[in-house]
């Protein structure tokens, strides 16, 4: 149980580097009184970190590679209070309801936040609830695998487009928002590339940069440049993408 004369420590954990900052700046601002002892960009250094620093609670994404946030949130037993942060809202709201202090869905917003604050401040005197049999009931549980979406809808300004999947030529990542880019439009939508990766492969998208998702057909040729890198041009369209070292493997001829 936390001392009442300490500042609560505070870990967030998020691959996502802007949405890590994002949270950080909102916590700083709507929780001044307490510290951010640490960071982590996946599910291990939130582990390692953890155990070095002790926090009274973390701020976990769901999704992170290595250890993803519900793994992360079983290692901690009851040591310490847990927040789900993540676009996918399932699992974190039965691990609320099971005891979890809160879950956040990116992006978050303002008030959402101050809630949970709210929520957490009440609790912390509190020793942590131990979440490891639930989490095991959620890991053995067999997942429903995710269908494609035949259309999309996407904004433009005020105005909201109906997008046809099948015309969509690239996928590309911009702060809070995904860009659907096709061969007569470019818009917007909130569904971070993450989840559109998993559930659109099947459909003929192939993530090849943490930025980038592109529809397979219209791949016209991959070059490998002065560096080493490598990069996409695409039929009927003069972008050329970049495929990180992560995704090479897609491209094995290389």
């Amino acid at each position: 149980m936390k001392s009442p004369d300490r500042k609560p420590r505070l870990l967030i954990a998020d691959d996502e580097p802007l949405l890590r900052a994002e949270l950080r700046e909102s916590l700083a601002l709507l929780w001044p009184e307490a510290d951010i002892v640490a960071e982590a960009s996946d599910g291990f250094e939130a582990l390692r970190l953890a155990r070095e620093m002790s926090p009274d609670v973390a701020f976990l994404d769901i999704r992170m590679p290595g250890l993803n946030g519900l793994e992360v949130a079983k290692a901690f037993a009851a040591r310490t209070h847990v927040v789900f942060v993540t676009a996918f809202q399932e699992h974190a709201i039965a691990a609320f309801e099971e005891g979890a202090l809160d879950y956040v869905v990116k992006p978050s917003s303002p008030a959402r936040l101050a809630r949970t604050i709210t929520r957490v401040r009440e609790r912390l005197g509190t020793p942590p609830p131990d979440l490891s049999n639930f989490m095991q009931k959620i890991q053995d549980k067999p997942q429903k695998k995710a269908q494609s979406p035949a259309w999309l809808q996407a904004a433009v300004g005020n105005t909201i487009h109906f997008i046809d999947l099948s015309d969509v030529i690239y996928f590309c990542a911009e702060l809070k928002y995904t860009r659907v880019v096709t061969d007569k439009i470019e818009a917007h939508i909130r569904t971070p590339l993450k989840e559109l990766a998993d559930t659109l492969e099947e459909a003929g998208f192939w993530q090849i940069h943490r930025a980038y998702l592109v529809a397979v057909k219209r791949i016209a040729s991959v070059n490998r440049d002065a560096d080493a890198a490598l990069w996409l041009s695409l039929r009927e369209h003069g972008a050329r993408l970049p495929v990180s070292q992560r995704y090479q493997y897609r491209f094995k001829g290389m």
